[in-house]
């Protein structure tokens, strides 16, 4: 294949990758609108709606797309048009709740998208088929799981997505904490997955890895995955565009993170690379919060009104110094009312 048509192809199978994401994303979207909340049980009735499970499969769907995007084309290629997953779920998901796309989520969805492709462009590896080893792996895997426990229960996003105390402000932060975990594990999902794919053809480095240290790779892999998708799941909860972008900027910035740190990558740009990532997460950052902002209200908990007394059930009891007025004559009933027998004369009563 010609590297034009490879790259054509890519293209393609990027584009159906993001589409498959975006379904996938607005299907769970509205399954969370309509499930019930957290609870014992809930994920038994999860597991049971068949909307779930066709959200499984439009996600596994974009994955392998996107794998053999990656196949055909270059990797600076096909991560950016991952990106569009976001835009493409915008008006989905308006559309399907009956609504347009307001002029502040198409801002957000842009300066998010910016910010995405400008941090996505300034990593690469230095090394092709680098991979993390064992001991890194499992370090990683320990520290990712403690990271995404304390955003699952709300420490590190309390209080984060509006003012503190109101309904639609802790349902957004704790949808944002979900997100951000989310996408943690998916990035670090698919470091582990490099590391397995290097273990499975003998390429890691150090010694040869034994069959238990492969399983249990693959094992924490599908951990995370399942994580992953589950906590997207909950995040969707305060709504769909701010958690969707929360989760395509975490889980690059997580695998950035993973790569510079452990796989020697480095900034294409050199010294220039750190300022022109701070300023791409800070218009990404922008991005979300117009998103936070312009979506759809989250509906508050309504509050629970007095119901209305009826008349005559109970006593109203006039506030003190109050002058009562006198209440009506009443009619006598009508055995009462009629005049009573005049009395008999004393000399009928003694006449006899």
């Amino acid at each position: 294949m010609s590297p034009v048509a490879g790259t054509v192809l890519a293209v393609l199978l990027s584009l159906v990758s993001a589409a498959g994401y975006a379904l996938a994303a607005v299907a769970q979207s509205r399954l969370a609108a309509s499930s019930a909340p957290d609870g014992h049980g809930a994920l038994r009735a999860l597991l049971a709606r068949g909307q779930w499970w066709w959200a499984v499969g439009l996600n596994a769907a974009g994955a392998l797309a996107h794998v053999a995007a990656l196949h055909y084309g270059p990797l600076t290629l096909v991560q950016p048009l991952g990106a569009l997953t976001l835009v493409a779920a915008l008006p989905l998901g308006a559309y399907c709740a009956r609504r347009r796309v307001t002029r502040t989520e198409w801002r957000g969805a842009l300066l998010t998208l910016g910010g995405l492709v400008g941090l996505v462009a300034m990593t690469g590896p230095a090394e092709p088929g680098e991979a993390l080893s064992l001991r890194e792996a499992l370090i990683v895997a320990a520290a990712t799981a403690l990271l995404i426990a304390a955003l699952a229960s709300g420490r590190l996003s309390h209080g984060r997505g509006g003012e503190p105390g109101t309904a639609g402000g802790g349902k957004r932060g704790r949808g944002l904490g979900h997100a951000t975990a989310s996408g943690i594990a998916s990035g670090v999902g698919s470091a582990l997955t490099q590391t397995l794919t290097a273990a499975l053809a003998l390429e890691l480095p150090g010694r040869e890895p034994v069959w238990w240290q492969t399983a249990l790779l693959a094992v924490l892999i599908s951990g995370f995955a399942v994580g992953g998708l589950l906590l997207s799941q909950a995040a969707y909860r305060g709504g769909l565009a701010a958690p969707l972008a929360v989760v395509n900027l975490s889980n690059p910035a997580a695998a950035a993170i993973i790569g510079v740190a452990l796989l020697g990558e480095t900034f294409r740009a050199g010294a220039w690379g750190w300022p022109v990532t701070a300023a791409a997460s800070l218009v990404a950052a922008r991005g979300v919060v117009l998103l936070t902002k312009g979506g759809a209200p989250v509906p508050e908990t309504p509050s629970v009104s007095p119901s209305p007394v009826v008349a005559g059930s109970l006593p109203v009891v006039p506030p003190r110094g109050t002058e009562l007025p006198s209440p009506p004559p009443s009619p006598l009933p009508s055995a009462l009312s009629s005049p009573l027998p005049s009395p008999l004369p004393e000399s009928s009563l003694t006449s006899h």
